[in-house]
């Protein structure tokens, strides 16, 4: 289904393009933003009941504004973190104020450029099909582990340390090079 399909379907209120597209193949889009913005938990159901609200609203102005200059997920991507960024404390009701996700250390008003760039990452590291390359990155370039501490727990050379990460970064390289298409349609 191309982007005008599922552009025009949303406009439409088409039930199988709204069904498929926001339960489907929006929910790990979603489930990421729901779990980067919020400090608590949100039912899935409503977030997509408030966002596709947003979108429909005046006209479906919002839709409409779509321009195809980029994947029709990317642009949503960027209107949904700022949209729920803006209306946070407001939009869904936050009843139990139960902290879904212990290990958030971000402050509550994380700027947007923050929570999209740490998607990004998230997405790319997930693109790597060596898992132990993306351990290796995550340690020794996210959480800033010793390369010394991180050769140890892993029970190999720091030499040997350093070949897997800079095979990591290579792959990470070819794997950015090529998802450079799907930001920008030519």
């Amino acid at each position: 289904m191309t982007d005008q399909e599922i552009v025009q379907g949303l406009i439409d209120r088409n039930n199988t393009i709204t069904q498929y597209f926001f339960f489907e193949k929006c929910q790990p889009l979603f489930r990421s933003i729901m779990r980067l913005v919020f400090s608590y938990k949100v039912d899935y159901n409503e977030f997509v009941n408030e966002l596709y609200q947003e979108l429909l609203d005046d006209d479906a102005y919002k839709l409409r504004q779509f321009d195809y200059r980029s994947t029709f997920l990317q642009w949503l991507k960027v209107v949904a973190i700022r949209y729920f960024i803006r209306k946070r404390n407001d939009v869904i009701e936050d009843v139990s104020k139960e902290i879904l996700y212990n290990e958030r250390t971000d402050e509550p008003d994380e700027s947007e450029n923050k929570i999209m760039a740490r998607m990004d990452v998230e997405r790319l590291l997930g693109l790597i099909d060596n898992k132990r390359y993306v351990y290796v990155l995550q340690k020794l370039m996210i959480e800033g582990v010793p390369p010394e501490s991180l050769a140890k727990n892993m029970d190999i050379t720091p030499a040997n340390l350093y070949n897997i990460k800079k095979r990591a970064i290579l792959a990470l390289t070819h794997i950015v090079l090529n998802d450079i298409k799907s930001y920008v349609k030519r």
